[in-house]
């Protein structure tokens, strides 16, 4: 080791604490979504019901994301970031007792209303999470500690839905929502003894002026409105991962054991781009890549509705995560090279609202294609969509098409 140590951000005894925190809310929160599909699908054998999952989490998501950005920069940071540890709780010891119900045609409206309150808890992560990420570091860290940050994240997102899926298999769905209840203490007491300013509150910002202004940057700005769209559309309508519980239950007769698998394989594959990525990072020809990483994805959930076989469906899920892990990291890319400084927390926003209500609007499509269509179909469905999409984009945004990541450096120096 060249580098002097205690320049790492690791050696930050609140960066630690702090990506605890994050590692801990993820497993949290992806535990619970794991076993609420498969015990919602459970009880009602239906899959608008899991396209509903989506929605229920999406319209408290969606109506309290900017305020809470707004919230955690006026207010105490810390308290925000415990709040979400503190739902996550609740909402499984709720989800834990659902099954003693007296009357179980209950059950559902319950399982939702947890839903509601963990899309509440969930606007406040990221946030708040930023916001303790800069007042606990140096400038000079960032670059690092993000890539670090990310890997606590993707660890989460492999780590979750497959502990979920065996958890429910081995023991049972109650004792998983205790689990993932526990991560979720354990989040918000990591973050308790995390000592944190809180910002003096200056002046009222006006926060619809300034939410209206990073609209309308992006909304003109051809390359990041396509790039944006490109990404929230192919998540709209490639939202397989929502149907899971249904394939697994009616096509691979698989336990829960396997959704755990097929929620993580795409994970896996993400993990495998990023790490790549990080090494040799993509430039030339950065649009024309993005545009095939997103038809590749396509392509992947069409292969996906029309095998029958487990482990083949995992592979190609894996793949599926692998374009995306592309598409995800040209797009972040793309964005952070075109916004300007002083626009970068509310561009963040709004890609964020773009991409995060586009999964959860992809699981309510998927349940709703696939009530009308039958489940297969409504997944190959999508995977055209998502192809009709990328040629719409690449006619659309010739701006886009010609991309090369040296011409946005160069346009941000002059």
């Amino acid at each position: 080791m060249t580098m002097q140590t205690h320049h790492h951000p690791l050696r930050n005894p609140r960066f630690a604490k702090l990506l605890g925190y994050r590692c801990m809310l993820v497993m949290s929160y992806q535990i619970l979504m794991v076993v609420v599909g498969w015990h919602l699908y459970q009880i009602t054998h239906d899959t608008l019901s899991l396209g509903l999952i989506g929605l229920a989490e999406i319209i408290p998501y969606f109506a309290s994301a900017l305020f809470a950005g707004y919230a955690v920069d006026h207010y105490s940071k810390r308290n925000f970031a415990v709040l979400s540890g503190l739902i996550m709780l609740i909402s499984s010891l709720i989800l834990a007792s659902v099954n003693q119900l007296a009357d179980i045609t209950q059950a559902p409206l319950w399982i939702y209303g947890c839903v509601v309150l963990i899309g509440f808890g969930r606007a406040f992560i990221a946030p708040s999470y930023s916001a303790m990420f800069a007042a606990i570091l140096p400038r000079h860290q960032f670059a690092e500690a993000s890539s670090l940050g990310s890997s606590a994240f993707q660890i989460g997102l492999v780590l979750g839905p497959a502990v979920g899926g065996i958890l429910v298999g081995w023991l049972g769905i109650e004792f998983a929502y205790r689990v993932a209840g526990g991560f979720g203490l354990a989040a918000a007491l990591t973050l308790l003894t995390l000592a944190i300013e809180t910002p003096k509150v200056s002046h009222e910002a006006e926060i619809f002026k300034g939410i209206a202004e990073g609209l309308r940057f992006v909304f003109h700005h051809q390359i990041v409105l396509s790039a944006l769209a490109l990404d929230m559309f192919a998540v709209l309508f490639g939202g397989a991962v929502a149907m899971l519980p249904a394939f697994i239950h009616d096509i691979y007769l698989q336990g829960p054991e396997g959704l755990g698998i097929l929620r993580a394989a795409p994970a896996v594959g993400a993990i495998m781009t990023s790490l790549y990525l990080a090494h040799k990072p993509i430039r030339e020809h950065a649009g024309q890549r993005l545009l095939w990483a997103v038809s590749g994805f396509g392509l992947c959930m069409i292969a996906f509705a029309l095998t029958k076989d487990f482990w083949f469906a995992a592979a190609i899920l894996m793949i599926s995560g692998m374009l995306d892990g592309i598409s995800v990291v040209l797009r972040s890319t793309i964005i952070q090279l075109a916004t300007p400084d002083r626009m970068r927390g509310r561009v963040a926003s709004i890609n964020g609202l773009f991409i995060g209500s586009s999964n959860e609007l992809g699981a309510f499509e998927s349940g709703v294609a696939a009530r009308l269509m039958g489940l297969v179909p409504s997944v190959v469905f999508g995977g055209v969509m998502t192809l009709l999409v990328v040629g719409w984009t690449s006619i659309k945004a010739p701006k886009l098409r010609a991309l090369n990541l040296h011409q946005l450096e160069q346009e941000q120096q002059h």
